[in-house]
């Protein structure tokens, strides 16, 4: 998609962004990755211009992520995976600049987002900001389907961020009151339907097998209404059906994720059984 909509847009921002191409800001950029060669030049070239640093802790991929980044200015150090948490925490800790912006491979910064970062930073009210994910779903930008999406991804180190959490929800957290900025975060997270249904059974079976460990047991009125009521929340509370088929479709996708994982949890405590 397009993040300017005019050769004036872009020309006003090429303006604003000119002082900072020299002397770039106090900002690392804290990364990990794992066979990500088709995400992530388009994730770097997007905060390149303002981030002082970029550090990527890549877990042996085996494609030309590597590579790709290197040749894009990042600094990657090639570790085995310790998990999203032991992960991230080591990119993290890698970072040297005051300030740190923490990204996935498959997210862009866009410009009013970037906007937001270079004010911030010049007169900070928070030691961390939350910032808003919207999908790029099958060629477009889903304004209402799983919104909002607030994280915890600008922080500052007197703040003492830390990733913490299982392997399924990690989050970054730090021992002060956090702001928001405006402007958003685009998530590129489905290549195609068929990759949404595999992360979405990945997802779901993981889920499950998190509930088990901690204990959750298995009930049928969670089968039954519980993916009907997270249905009814992104396509109905949420206006996800202004969204088109694309709304319809993230809304199944809550539905079928929400019931399978109920359904693996079954699954799981049966075996556990025999």
């Amino acid at each position: 998609m397009k993040l300017l909509n005019s050769t004036s847009k872009a020309f006003q921002m090429n303006a604003f962004y000119k002082d900072f191409h020299l002397k770039k800001l106090p900002l690392s950029v804290s990364i990990i990755s794992h066979n990500e060669e088709h995400n992530i030049a388009r994730t770097l070239d997007s905060i390149s211009d303002i981030a002082s640093e970029i550090i990527i802790v890549d877990s042996r991929s085996d494609d030309r992520t590597v590579e790709i980044a290197r040749s894009l200015g990042a600094t990657v150090y090639v570790e085995d995976w310790k998990g999203y948490v032991g992960q991230k925490n080591s990119s993290l800790q890698k970072c040297n600049n005051e300030w740190i912006l923490c990204l996935d491979c498959d997210e862009v910064i866009t410009d009013s987002l970037k906007t937001a970062i270079v004010n911030v930073l010049d007169n900070p009210d928070f030691n961390g900001y939350f910032i808003n994910r919207k999908t790029h779903y099958l060629g477009k930008l889903l304004k209402h389907s799983w919104q909002p999406d607030f994280k915890l991804r600008l922080c500052r180190k007197p703040g003492n961020p830390e990733w913490k959490g299982n392997e399924l929800h990690e989050s970054l957290t730090i021992a002060s009151p956090a702001g928001k900025l405006e402007g958003y975060l685009i998530h590129y997270s489905y290549k195609n339907i068929s990759h949404h249904l595999e992360k979405t059974l990945f997802y779901a079976r993981n889920m499950a097998e998190s509930y088990y460990k901690n204990g959750k047991k298995f009930r049928l009125t969670n089968l039954i209404f519980n993916p009907l009521i997270a249905f009814a929340r992104l396509y109905i509370a949420n206006l996800g059906f202004l969204d088109g088929i694309r709304g319809l479709l993230a809304g199944f996708s809550t539905f079928i994720y929400t019931f399978l994982k109920y359904g693996f949890l079954w699954e799981i405590e049966l075996k556990n059984k025999q």
